[in-house]
């Protein structure tokens, strides 16, 4: 279902997270509650307390163990290193005003919306039955890529929810697209459907369309989603120990992070294998 796509598949490398190139930007910009996922409360703007002077995490190989797994679940797509070496040119939050500090904290967040699109833009062009609208993909990626190198001002400006939309038209058909290529005639639409906790242990979920379902502690143990559209999915808890997701599509490295699974379960190429999963499984 995925053709060789030699560019398409260098720019989802570009599009993972380079920690050693960024000013630690997750970890202070961002807002987080004292629950299951974080053992403090912490507001937008304010370093978190592991957070290193050289911008490292200083229990970074201790994160679930220490209360932090939602850092573990958690990815910028690549644009922690893009705001902090190109869109701000290598200037870090810490020099300069309080100002500057505020608004880098205020772009991180677009431009990490900008990336997460690169990539399944990216992915939609590694796909083999897309390929009918892979021009359009090409020039939506381009025009994304574009966006994400405005200046920070522009950037403060821009409507990404109105240019999500627009992506969006597009990864809908390549949606249809790959679906209908698993020669199953009508799949399973579950978009959007509340399956939080569902006991779909062994289901058949082929080319399914998942969209934004909620498949938060969901058993899919020995399920199979092959061909299935995983876009927006809440995985987290969910139990993938010896489910087949091959071919599935749309699906990012944070939804893998927060879901269970073990040695067992086969996953698409686009992702690796979470290395807490070997615990208990």
């Amino acid at each position: 279902m995925r053709e060789d796509g030699g560019t398409a598949h260098d720019r989802l490398g570009e599009l993972r997270a380079n920690c050693g190139e960024c000013f630690g930007l997750c970890c202070v910009a961002l807002p987080f509650s004292r629950s299951a996922d974080f053992a403090i409360d912490k507001s937008a703007g304010k370093p978190c307390p592991n957070l290193r002077t050289d911008s490292r995490c200083g229990i970074h190989t201790e994160l679930r163990e220490k209360g932090f797994s939602g850092c573990t679940v958690y990815d910028c797509f690549g644009a922690g290193q893009k705001v902090s070496r190109i869109t701000y040119g290598g200037r870090d939050w810490r020099e300069g005003t309080g100002e500057r500090a505020r608004q880098m904290f205020e772009v991180f967040p677009v431009v990490r919306q900008l990336h997460e699109l690169l990539w399944y833009l990216a992915e939609a062009l590694t796909l083999e039955a897309a390929r009918p609208v892979h021009g359009d993909l090409r020039l939506a990626l381009d025009r994304t890529e574009l966006l994400t190198r405005r200046t920070p001002e522009e950037l403060g400006e821009l409507d990404v929810g109105a240019h999500r939309q627009e992506v969006n038209v597009l990864l809908l058909r390549t949606s249809e697209l790959m679906r209908a290529g698993t020669g199953r005639g009508r799949t399973k639409d579950r978009r959007g459907a509340d399956l939080m906790g569902a006991r779909l242990k062994g289901a058949d979920l082929r080319g399914a369309d998942l969209r934004g379902a909620y498949l938060i502690a969901a058993d899919l143990t020995g399920a199979d989603l092959r061909g299935a559209d995983l876009i927006g999915a809440d995985l987290r808890d969910t139990d993938l120990t010896d489910a087949d997701l091959t071919g599935a599509f749309f699906l990012t490295q944070p939804q893998v992070n927060a879901a269970r699974g073990g040695a067992g379960t086969k996953l698409p190429g686009s992702v690796t294998r979470p290395g807490h999963w070997t615990a208990g499984h």
